[in-house]
């Protein structure tokens, strides 16, 4: 058993290998079981020819060969492979005429992937909008055009409403219209009546396995929950006109207030409203808005709520003093900040100047700084402002040496992230005391990891996998690499490129 299994690894593995000669692909393709034909699927250099002969073997990956543009549409049956002529369909490239007969498909799930393709016939789109699977209908009012979805916003169930709600293409007075239920037909029908006698609510727990309604449905006749979710939709929808949304800033429902918190079009009083809600989630996504001005900044940034304050830092027009002060005490992680991104070069040596190390920190994680500035944040006193920079390119070798030198583990990972390390630096990088196992994965796929280097590695379990792959390696290192006991080690091995034609040509069964 555990032979075949090792087998597949292998086999796996060799379908990724870019060294493979078209021949060799072509014998991958007469032995391939779904997992290999997946991989062989992804190969750049995969042949029309190969592309039809790997379908015609594995039919299921035809879906993903159809996806990455692999077959044409004569290439396929669509009463046989419904599932790929969707996939074609979808990408513009299917005919007409397997519209027509998708669209009288007995699985709904087909119809209700029809009506999300672009671009369909108009008997089509008339068909599936008649069409008796309600989630076939709503699927339709998402994707299809303006002047389609304007009638099906009218339609009796609520599902589709809401999906009309949803799509962008929706016209704006038919969304304001949605959204405050003023103009159109009652609903008559939505998923909790459709199923249950009313009045009906649904438990948080619900016992039943088969259930899909989600937790706390209700209808009580006039299809409370449904008729939220339809205003929750339309309040999203960056087309719904800003003065029909306004309404909802004093709504006793926290989800349709924060609905409305990210809409960039709202006045500056519905802001402030909206920034004193109860709902913490309510206020991290107006302290994110790049709507909101500064005096709202300046009150969220003393918000209690650590997201809040998180969600500020993340605003792309956040005033710099305010995000420095922020940074020092929240928690941002390794992430260039929109703000700091966009920060003009007398903004950048601003900061770099900054006392406050957290400042520092900000612009050194910029990967474009002018060389002057770079070399100086390498220097920093502060550890967490050179691990920062550690990885940014043009750092010339003695420097990086320096850096660890002055810092060791704390920068260790970052100086081996470095695009300019030598081979003779991660050689060091890999020798320090203590070891940082951390470092291992970073030093196994650097570019510039030499073959003694990469051997080290391989005694990490964590960069032993990354370390397998790299064709540096010597040949003789990575056909033992075949026999390791870990599988994705076994995949990484046959799938490297300084794997020996000969190895290669003996590890595939004849077919």
């Amino acid at each position: 058993m555990h032979h075949a299994h090792h087998a597949h690894h292998v086999l796996c593995g060799l379908a990724a290998n870019t060294a493979l000669s078209s021949e060799v692909v072509d014998r991958l393709i007469e032995v391939a079981d779904a997992d290999v034909a997946a991989r062989l699927a992804d190969r750049a250099d995969l042949g029309h020819a190969q592309a039809v002969a790997l379908f015609s073997r594995v039919a299921e990956c035809g879906v993903q060969l159809a996806h990455e543009g692999r077959l044409t549409a004569a290439d396929v049956d669509p009463v046989a492979q419904p599932d790929v002529a969707l996939v074609l369909l979808d990408e513009g490239a299917g005919s007409p005429e397997w519209a027509r007969a998708l669209a009288a498909d007995p699985v709904p799930a087909r119809r209700e992937r029809l009506a999300a393709c672009p671009a369909l016939p108009a008997d089509v789109v008339k068909t599936l909008a008649a069409d008796p699977d309600v989630g076939v209908v709503a699927e339709l009012a998402l994707w299809t055009s303006s002047d389609v979805v304007a009638g099906l916003a009218r339609h009796p169930h609520a599902q589709v409403r809401r999906s009309a709600a949803a799509n962008e293409a929706t016209p704006p007075d038919v969304l304001a219209a949605l959204l405050t239920g003023h103009g159109l037909p009652p609903v008559r029908r939505c998923a909790v009546c459709d199923q249950e006698a009313t009045p009906f609510v649904h438990e948080r727990q619900c016992p039943r396995p088969d259930c899909v309604l989600p937790p706390g449905a209700s209808c009580a006749g006039a299809h409370e929950s449904a008729v939220h979710d339809i205003r929750q939709a339309a309040l999203r929808n960056p087309a719904t006109p800003a003065e029909a949304a306004l309404g909802f800033a004093d709504h006793p429902s926290m989800l349709l207030r924060w609905a409305l918190a990210a809409r960039p079009d709202l006045p500056p009083e519905i802001y402030r409203r909206l920034a004193a809600d109860l709902a913490p989630g309510v206020r991290a996504d107006v302290a994110e808005n790049a709507a909101i001005d500064e005096a709202l900044m300046r009150t969220l940034a003393d918000d209690r709520d650590p997201d809040v304050r998180r969600a500020l830092a993340h605003n792309p027009r956040v005033p710099l003093d305010l995000l420095t002060h922020l940074a020092g005490f929240a928690r941002i992680g390794a992430t260039l900040l929109p703000r700091i991104a966009a920060a003009t070069a007398a903004e950048v040596r601003r900061l770099v100047r900054s006392p406050d190390p957290a400042a520092r920190m900000l612009v050194a994680r910029r990967r474009d700084l002018p060389p002057e500035i770079r070399d100086r944040l390498a220097e920093d006193p502060d550890a967490k402002v050179v691990k920062a920079v550690a990885p940014h390119p043009g750092l010339s070798e003695a420097r990086l040496r320096a850096m660890v030198d002055r810092h060791g583990v704390r920068v260790l990972t970052g100086v081996a992230a470095n695009p300019d390390a030598t081979a003779a630096l991660l050689e060091q990088l890999i020798r320090h005391e203590p070891p940082v196992p951390k470092a291992f994965r970073e030093i196994a796929r650097h570019p510039n990891a030499s073959a003694r280097v990469l051997q080290a590695c391989l005694t990490d379990s964590r960069a032993r996998p990354v370390a397998a792959g790299r064709p540096t390696l010597p040949p003789a290192v990575v056909v033992a690499l075949l026999d390791d006991a870990d599988p994705r080690v076994v995949e990484a091995a046959a799938a490297n490129p300084a794997l020996p034609p000969g190895v290669i040509a003996a590890l595939i069964p004849r077919a």
